[in-house]
């Protein structure tokens, strides 16, 4: 890409609820940017964009895909997101190294609540929005209360560009508020063609309203749109886009589009938006990282820079193992020299792959900007920063996402036995919330993750991607461990060993901290305690740390901090250093035990979508399941139930929740924290 091309490279994404029409809306903008030769259909398997089998097979979206589309001399680097709760990862890591996304709402819908988690989720990562309402040919669409709820529940400043034509009550096109122009789209070569055609009657006084309610709004977040409006100027087309950008990239506008991705109607203009409005890598400011003493670097996104890039995904690609890099700075070459700054390791660059969903097409460079993958090296693993050798820097990593869902499994072979660690090393590299271990007291593998789907999906993969058939033990959830009070213990080890004696004697406290806080171990000897050397006090200070990370009940420890305040000498004056690790240890589990614990479970935040008739009854379900009802929203159309519920208690809801609504209702839930209720 040649660098006096900067400014039109987009990097998108397309993040929404489950079912809201992302891969649809996807599709279409393949097909209208030329990529794809055909409209691909999610119900039909054949999506592009969800191109694992098992994607294909159950309709949704399990892994973010990334394709190079060109629209009208722009590079659009677009990322397709899971819907799914199970895989927020992929949401979390793609908004990492986006700069724009388009948020999709189902019309009759509306804001549902992955959509708000997936809002959030861009708050955290500064990234900027438009948003396009799908589904408008559906009966019950009402673009206006969609607008309403950007603005109420996400709180965002969503700001219509486009009013939907309806003809006898069906969805037929659009009405270009900026430049006042109606357009339709011709069905005969679906949707390709765009017709101009004369504003409705009907709808010119909506249209004129519409218009001036979005300069009014303008108005408030540009200053040069407030000084034209006070001053009765009129505002020019050129005018209303360029500060419709500025407030864009500023978080004080969200665009607002409209359209049906199943009948291709809209998707051009969304398009046109997401170059008019989305920012380019030019225009945001400096990524800021650290050097390896943890002082602030900025790096400045020019081709013209020291190349600086940031892992953030690996995955296979046709035979390939490859590492999906999102470039900052600079120009990557093949052969160019590279330094891993998170591994502190030098490699170089042997091939650079282009991405177009399943396919990796191999370039000679890449710049700023783009999406790119390489092949991956030894040791090379999601959330690493890559850089020039001569200009270090770390990027902040990726939040890690504790998993909340276990099972058991074994290989149904033991021949296999082998073989399926290699292949869950390999899945948990491409979705670190895949995590595995062995079960000490039972000998069990135990495979943790995101939820029930996220298990069943990672299982079926190790059965066709890596020939592993596995049988699963029922799903258990992820517990820890806090403490209750304040104690403090002494331990003292001694055994005759040979001609010597092992000898130790620790005292140490434990208290509990604030929430999130993590494990704190630390050395607080008093003054005028016996010296002892630096290393010593080091080895125990490390021994007690390893006590500490299981509570008396065998769940992970949360939020408690241990200082050793005394280590004993033995009857030469002197510490051994075995003896005194084991006495470290047994006085940092008798003080946990002294100071009690409580079991933290995972609770969700459930969020129920049902007619008005059934709320009752899912509220008693809910109670039943130690569930909190927090919230209850109505409207005529229907009612979202708010709740906190312990995850134990949500094994089996779907089909509890289709028998009280009679198959009306759905749900979403997503982690909230670990607690007790």
């Amino acid at each position: 890409m040649a660098a006096s091309r900067k400014d039109n490279v987009r990097n998108i994404g397309i993040m929404a609820h489950i079912d809201a029409g992302k891969t649809t809306v996807s599709e279409r903008i393949l097909f209208y940017s030329g990529r794809t030769w055909r409209i691909a259909e999610v119900h039909d398997g054949q999506a592009t964009m969800d191109f694992m089998d098992q994607e294909r097979e159950r309709g949704i979206t399990i892994s973010s895909a990334v394709n190079e589309i060109e629209w009208k001399g722009n590079d659009i680097y677009l990322i397709d997101t899971p819907g799914h709760v199970d895989f927020t990862v992929e949401v979390e890591r793609s908004l990492r190294v986006l700069d724009g996304v388009i948020a999709l709402y189902d019309a009759v819908a509306g804001v549902e609540p992955q959509s708000e988690t997936v809002w959030y989720q861009a708050n955290r990562y500064h990234v900027a929005r438009i948003a396009f309402v799908n589904k408008m040919d559906r009966p019950g669409a009402d673009f206006d209360r969609c607008v309403r709820e950007i603005h109420d529940i996400l709180g965002g400043h969503p700001i219509p560009v486009q009013r939907p034509i309806f003809d006898d009550q069906v969805f037929s096109g659009v009405v270009d508020l900026i430049s006042r122009k109606a357009m339709r789209f011709d069905e005969a070569d679906q949707g390709t063609s765009i017709i101009e055609i004369p504003i409705p009657a009907s709808m010119m006084d909506e249209v004129e309203s519409a218009r001036e309610s979005l300069i009014e709004k303008l108005a408030d977040a540009d200053d040069e749109i407030a000084e034209a409006y006070l001053e009765g100027a009129e505002i020019s087309e050129q005018q209303i886009k360029a500060a419709l950008r500025r407030a864009t990239i500023d978080f004080k506008a969200v665009p607002v589009f409209c359209g049906s991705g199943l009948k291709n109607k809209g998707i051009q203009p969304l398009m046109d938006g997401v170059v008019d409005y989305l920012p380019a890598p030019g225009d945001l400011p400096a990524l800021v990282g650290t050097d390896f003493k943890g002082n602030p670097v900025e790096q400045i996104r020019s081709e013209k820079e020291k190349f600086c890039g940031f892992i953030f995904k690996i995955q296979q690609i046709e035979a390939k193992r490859l590492a999906f890099i999102r470039i900052y700075s600079g120009v990557l070459h093949e052969g160019d020299a590279v330094f891993n700054a998170t591994q502190k390791q030098s490699f170089k660059i042997k091939h650079i792959f282009r991405l177009y969903a399943n396919r990796a097409d191999r370039v000679e460079s890449a710049a700023a900007g783009e999406l790119i993958a390489i092949a991956k090296t030894k040791g090379m693993a999601t959330g690493d920063t890559l850089c020039d050798p001569s200009r270090q820097i770390l990027l902040e990593k990726l939040q890690s996402t504790d998993p909340v869902m276990s099972i058991s499994i074994e290989p149904e072979s033991i021949k296999d036995k082998d073989k399926i660690v290699e292949s869950l090393n390999a899945i948990h590299e491409e979705d670190p919330t895949v995590i595995f271990e062995e079960d000490e007291q039972t000998g069990d593998m135990l495979l943790r993750g995101m939820g029930e789907l996220h298990l069943e999906v990672v299982c079926e993969r190790l059965r066709r991607e890596y020939n592993v058939a596995v049988r699963t033990g029922n799903p258990s959830v992820v517990c820890k461990e806090a403490l209750i009070g304040e104690a403090s213990e002494t331990a003292q080890f001694e055994r005759e060993h040979e001609d010597d004696i092992i000898f130790g004697n620790v005292s140490v406290s434990v208290q509990p901290l604030d929430r999130d806080a993590g494990l704190v171990c630390k050395a607080d000897l008093p003054e005028g305690h016996p010296y002892i050397r630096p290393e010593v006090v080091d080895a125990v200070v490390q021994a007690a740390k390893d006590a500490m990370l299981y509570g008396p009940n065998g769940f992970e420890m949360t939020d408690a901090e241990v200082r050793i305040t005394a280590i004993g000498l033995d009857a030469k004056g002197q510490v051994n250093l075995i003896g005194s690790r084991i006495a470290a240890g047994e006085a940092v589990r008798n003080a946990y035990k002294k100071a009690g614990v409580r079991i933290l479970e995972p609770l969700m935040a459930v969020d129920i979508i049902s007619a008005e008739d059934s709320i009752g009854d899912l509220m008693s379900d809910l109670t039943q399941r130690k569930g909190i009802v927090e919230n209850l929203d109505s409207d005529p159309l229907r009612s979202v139930i708010h709740a906190v519920v312990p995850l134990r208690n949500m094994f089996g809801y779907s089909m509890k929740l289709r028998t009280i609504t009679h198959g009306r209702g759905n749900f979403s839930m997503h982690f909230l924290r670990f607690d007790s209720i």
